[in-house]
């Protein structure tokens, strides 16, 4: 079912122990059955309802925020989700509901010392679009950097062969990275726009052209953009919108 796109395996799971899945005419009861490919999946309508409630929040994420689990004292991203730090921009017309936390989760990481726009969802097919083995959703960064001594007109001092292996030839724990579009926005800041998502990418791939990270905001993922909405403050994905 997770395969077909239909749900999440969490939700496959739940829609199974809640009967609301037939193969073949006949009402699946057992967790992790195997079923042919020529054989039929229906889903109750209950459960179309039940995913359709589901919520996807995005937040734009302030420096000392966790993504996931709280660590080392600090605390995670999704406190900030609450009725006071709702955007009074947010066009998406939901109002907010304690319900709305339940089962709410990060969909990608965005470091503790980074910030920028951070997706927490309670649905698995968003999850999976964006995090999945064959997610090929690509994500935009701007990010300022020093090069040694210099803090302001780096692009006239950094190597164009540097900025070529920015984009293309270099490996992280001995795996090849893929292609990034990587460019300079203006003097001191990057445009960097990537299609995975290693631990720390970004500035390690800076450290390895001579390069230190001082500032990295995520400014988009795929075609959602984290536009005016202010630093901790969070709003709702709109039914128009899709990454």
């Amino acid at each position: 079912m997770s395969e077909l796109g239909l749900c999440s395996r969490r939700e496959a799971d739940e829609w199974i122990e809640r009967g609301w899945v037939l193969v073949d005419g006949q009402r699946a009861d057992t967790l992790g059955i195997k079923i042919r490919p020529d054989q039929r999946i229906e889903v109750d309508p209950a459960a179309r309802a039940a995913q359709a409630r589901q919520v996807t929040i995005l937040l734009h994420k302030p420096v000392g925020y966790v993504s996931g689990q709280a660590e080392d004292g600090y605390p995670p991203a999704v406190t900030l989700v609450t009725g006071a730090n709702h955007w009074d921009g947010d066009r998406a017309g939901i109002r907010f509901s304690p319900l709305h936390l339940r089962t709410l989760a990060p969909a990608g990481r965005l470091d503790i010392d980074s910030t920028g726009l951070l997706v927490l969802t309670q649905d698995g097919r968003v999850a999976k679009q964006l995090i999945g083995e064959q997610s090929d959703i690509d994500k935009e960064y701007l990010v300022r950097v020093t090069y040694g001594d210099l803090d302001t007109d780096i692009d006239r001092h950094f190597p164009a062969e540097s900025l070529a292996m920015l984009r293309h030839g270099l490996s992280l724990d001995d795996v090849p990275l893929k292609a990034a579009m990587v460019s300079w926005r203006n003097g001191e800041q990057l445009r960097f726009v990537l299609r995975e998502g290693k631990k720390r990418q970004i500035r390690r791939m800076c450290e390895l052209v001579g390069l230190k990270v001082v500032g990295l905001k995520r400014v988009r993922m795929g075609r959602v953009l984290l536009g005016a909405l202010p630093q901790g403050q969070w709003r709702y994905l709109t039914p128009e919108e899709s990454f």
